[in-house]
């Protein structure tokens, strides 16, 4: 995890769990029969950042590198239907399937030859327009959720747990049509950590929750693009990673 990520991850820890460090006064709690139920189920509405984790090929060395990054991140949307299974008053096991939709954009930068900094970094130039990168996620989360204890009508929560996702955007041949040369494989499983908080409102349940969602495999296809070898040559591997705020309504 870099460190950009360490302090979103922190900070929305700190937002979600600040409610444990004050005394709250005694409010008459909601009912909450569907969190005794031992099967119960919902929807999920949600918003997502896609991002990569870019290695660079070890062969840009030479002056005349490209250096690929992600140059914006772009907000998505998820959909997931909601079932969740009761452990024990402190334990479930949920099961989100879903779709989500979203794009990364890669940007290729050049050493400019004979020329540098004043620190001895390379100064770069950009080397084209970005490579947009859509994707259309199936996905099958299987997660894990411990809560804490209920103060008043709110309860934190911590997740944990692995996600299959298949990228129906996924293209088995580069389009002639668009300047795209890179090409994302289809399959890829997640690990997902998180937190979040549940809202007993009168007649539902609703949670909000954020989590980080971290590809295990090197998702580019390492097949150039006729007449353009040197964007997937640039690249050794890149890992998928993406950032989930969804609200669950159950």
């Amino acid at each position: 995890m870099n460190r950009r990520n360490f302090y979103f991850l922190l900070a929305g820890l700190l937002l979600i769990f600040q409610v444990d460090a004050f005394p709250q006064k005694q409010k008459p709690k909601n009912e909450s029969w569907y969190d005794e139920k031992p099967l119960h189920f919902g929807f999920t509405l949600g918003m997502n950042l896609m991002d990569f984790n870019i290695t660079p090929a070890d062969s840009l060395k030479a002056p005349d590198f490209l250096n690929p990054e992600v140059s914006k991140l772009n907000p998505g949307i998820n959909i997931q239907i909601v079932t969740n299974l009761r452990i024990n008053s402190h334990a479930d096991l949920r099961f989100l399937p879903g779709v989500s939709f979203g794009q990364r954009n890669i940007r290729y930068y050049k050493n400019k030859s004979g020329t540098g900094t004043n620190n001895g970094n390379p100064e770069m130039e950009i080397y084209n327009e970005r490579q947009r990168l859509e994707s259309s996620f199936l996905e099958f989360p299987l997660i894990f959720k411990y809560k804490g204890e209920r103060l008043n009508n709110v309860r934190p929560y911590v997740i944990g747990g692995l996600n299959y996702r298949y990228d129906l955007a996924g293209k088995k041949e580069y389009d002639d049509e668009k300047a795209v040369y890179l090409r994302l494989k289809r399959s890829d499983l997640y690990y997902e950590a998180g937190a979040g908080l549940d809202f007993y409102l009168p007649y539902f349940k609703l949670s909000v929750e954020i989590k980080m969602s971290n590809g295990l495999r090197d998702v580019i296809v390492h097949d150039p693009a006729p007449g353009y070898p040197q964007f997937v040559n640039a690249i050794e591997k890149v890992k998928s990673q993406i950032w989930i705020l969804s609200f669950h309504f159950e």
